[in-house]
């Protein structure tokens, strides 16, 4: 076993090149990143063609915190964007092309149903039965939260039983691969196989890279793909997908709400010509207003090509629909108690999700202007539950409160003041709202005249009439007719052609620690190492990329290392990553190791010729060339061995940390 591990990567031999001490902190810092980029192509930028879509047919799934849907595009007719159809059950009156984002297990750990069979189901299960069932719902904002993300995370059910994450996303991914496989074959004359197949999941642009490998994880457990074909799946950053889509927008597609005045509801009198500006306007700003998070991105139309570039990185935050709803429920827990509020959940949980989606079906009417009261019917259950312990009516327990803005009606219903639902919805608009503007005063952002809300709570009118009055002055807010579907189509799009974004920023600093000589002077003593009579400074940190750099599609980061011993299989490098650039070594505050490079070493090749091992210096000058690429969705290294110019089995891992 003693040739598996490499020691830490500070005793990995680098070749000459980065050990030399650079002659002054600026040319240290250059020593550490991507080469300039220059308008030829130097060898380091290895620019990709437009490639022809070697798939037949691309799968998008929107995989939403409160709803999820999809839609695919055959490439031989790849205008026509065909979205999913009709779910089985539904909300009434709701014209449903995505679903609810809620699984049903068994329990004994079965997948059951997803969506609004899912719902209908547990609804309709005797409550003693339902408390054995496990019932999830905004299960992704999990993975946003969690900071230590692994195979092994958990999540917790309804009902308070524990399933790791990573299967309950499967069951819902393979759900979904079911449902698309069936229709793409009705809709297709010929046969399809496996592998003509693009899949695109979205996620939000601020997820970190373990939370996009999580999805990619999950994805190959579901049967996507399988996990020797990475090609054939694409994880697609949702505001990037919607500004795919909203950049191709004509005026009769879209509502300008900066046309209106800021009193009167969604009307489009005196509307002005909106494509005409925005060609020559070509940098805006897209807001995906989720369920469960804000994801802002800035982009650029590039001439003549049409390609994106992002001006400034991915921000944004947990400030989605969702926070509308836990602050119906704290009003809950101060009316009623949390302990009874507690308790009820765990004891009739199904009725307790009939009470989130009653909320959730009113907060969608809520509007600034409305003069009357918003009721929200309270299941009989509840009624009876608390009467049962607590000893009293629900009305007497709204009378003790003092809750003026929530009145009682005598049909069984809480009613809901204007002043209630703007106390409910003004903490997660604030937040929105300040984002935006932060974000808008960034220098890289300055003067960006267009700000494309999409998501599903860009629907709420009370979210529209606040970006309208903090932002209207400054900018032209543009939403999409269809702005619940604008990710999906244009996670299409991507599928079809994801050369599209052409220059990203990175999201934060990544590199390794190295050795490089000691300086004394500048290298502190704590750092010194004495090997084999040389003093070398340790713990540096070579930097691949630095923290909102920008980085083409194709561009490349090189590095070669040496294995330390003879005979060794495997070089194991730790990858540390920063939100600051402003940093030397990897023990610098802020500083944490967030993944694995690792490299498989085949055994070395005998060289023609070669006697005795004597040709350059023998085998142990092995070097092996690792190239990472940083300007695409996910992160992604290749490595070959440079002796025998063989392709080495290079993988990266940011889950097992």
């Amino acid at each position: 076993m003693a040739d598996v591990v490499q020691p830490d990567p500070n005793s990995l031999q680098i070749p000459g090149d980065h050990l030399s001490a650079p002659s002054s902190p600026a040319t240290a810092r250059n020593d550490c990143s991507i080469t300039p980029l220059t308008p030829s192509p130097s060898p380091r930028v290895e620019v990709r063609p437009r490639m022809a879509c070697p798939f037949s047919v691309v799968v998008a799934i929107d995989f939403g915190t409160t709803s999820s849907g999809y839609a695919f595009s055959f490439t031989q007719d790849s205008e026509a964007i065909h979205m999913m159809k009709r779910w089985e059950g539904g909300d009434p009156g709701v014209a449903n092309q995505k679903s609810p984002t809620c699984l049903l297990l068994t329990p004994d750990l079965r997948f059951h149903s997803f969506g609004f069979a899912a719902r209908d189901f547990y609804h309709d299960l005797d409550p003693e039965e339902a408390r054995h069932w496990l019932y999830f719902d905004k299960f992704k904002m999990k993975i946003h939260s969690t900071s230590d993300l692994t195979m092994e995370t958990e999540l917790e059910a309804v009902n308070g039983r524990r399933v790791r994450a990573i299967e309950v996303f499967a069951h819902a991914l393979h759900f979904f691969r079911e449902h698309a496989l069936k229709e793409v074959k009705d809709q297709s004359s010929s046969v399809l196989e496996g592998e003509e197949i693009r899949w695109v999941i979205t996620v939000p642009a601020v997820w970190r890279q373990p939370a996009k490998q999580f999805m990619r994880e999950a994805a190959y457990l579901a049967g996507l793909v399988a996990p020797d074909c990475p090609e054939q799946l694409l994880i697609a950053l949702e505001p990037e997908a919607a500004s795919i889509y909203c950049r191709k927008l004509r005026l009769h597609q879209v509502i300008d709400l900066s046309l209106q005045p800021i009193t009167n509801g969604l009307d489009l009198e005196g509307s002005q010509p909106f494509d005409s500006s925005f060609r020559q306007g070509d940098r805006y700003i897209v807001a995906d207003c989720g369920g469960g998070t804000v994801d802002l991105t800035v982009h650029q139309i590039e001439q003549p090509q049409g390609t994106l570039k992002e001006l400034y990185k991915a921000s944004g935050g947990p400030y989605g629909a969702v926070g509308v709803d836990l602050a119906f429920e704290a009003m809950l827990c101060q009316i009623f108690g949390e302990d009874f509020i507690q308790s009820f959940k765990a004891k009739r949980p199904a009725a307790w999700v009939d009470l989130t989606i009653a909320f959730e079906a009113r907060k969608r009417t809520a509007a600034p202007g409305r003069a009357n009261a918003l009721n929200i019917s309270l299941p009989f259950s509840f009624i009876d539950f608390y009467k049962r312990h607590r000893g009293q009516s629900v009305e007497a327990a709204l009378r003790r409160s003092n809750m003026n803005i929530v009145k009682w009606s005598s049909q069984g219903m809480l009613r809901l003041t204007q002043e209630a639902m703007n106390e409910l919805f003004q903490p997660t608009i604030i937040n929105i709202v300040k984002h935006i503007e932060e974000l808008m005063a960034k220098p890289e952002v300055r003067g960006v005249r267009f700000l494309f809300l999409v998501g599903g709570f860009a629907e709420s009118p009370m979210l529209q009439k606040a970006v309208q009055r903090a932002l209207g002055r400054t900018c032209r807010i543009i939403i999409p007719h269809d702005v619940g579907l604008t990710i999906l189509k244009g996670a299409v799009l991507f599928g079809l052609d994801p050369t599209v974004v052409r220059v990203r920023r990175c999201p934060l600093t990544y590199g390794v620690g190295v050795l490089n000589r000691f300086v004394e002077g500048r290298h502190p003593r704590d750092k010194l190492l004495i090997k084999e009579g040389r003093e070398w400074c340790t713990d540096i940190l070579d930097r691949f990329v630095s923290v909102d750099q920008s980085v083409a599609l194709g561009e490349v980061v090189k590095r070669s290392y040496t294995p330390a011993r003879l005979g060794q299989r495997k070089i194991i490098i730790n990858i540390y990553c920063s939100t600051s650039d402003d940093v030397t070594y990897i023990s610098d505050p802020g500083v944490r190791k967030c993944g694995t490079i690792t490299l498989d070493l085949p055994e070395p090749l005998p060289l023609p010729g070669a006697v005795g091992g004597a040709g350059g210096g023998g085998p142990e000058r092995r070097e092996i060339r690792a190239t990472m690429q940083f300007g695409d969705t996910e992160i992604k290294v290749t490595a070959v061995d440079i002796m025998s110019n063989r392709s080495v089995r290079a993988s990266i891992d940011f889950l097992s940390n």
